[in-house]
């Protein structure tokens, strides 16, 4: 048996309604597809920042070991 001043200090239950739980996996959902276009789809010349390759190289390395072919 637990106490009552036990019980006060134990971490409350979450509440995680339909409402709270659809907005966590709509942002979870957008950043991935941000991670997926940044890593796999951004290829410099097709880029929607202009046609400089600064993103392509800085994620050139993970392109690879993610398996996306780039050249």
């Amino acid at each position: 048996m637990t106490s009552p001043e036990a019980r006060k200090t134990a971490a409350p239950a979450i509440d995680l309604s339909v409402a709270k739980a659809a907005l966590w996996l709509s942002v979870t959902a957008f950043l991935a597809v941000l991670v997926l276009y940044f890593v796999g789809l951004d290829q410099g010349a097709t880029s929607v920042f202009g046609s400089n390759t600064v993103i392509h190289e800085f994620v050139h390395d993970a392109r690879h070991l993610l398996g996306f072919p780039c050249h």
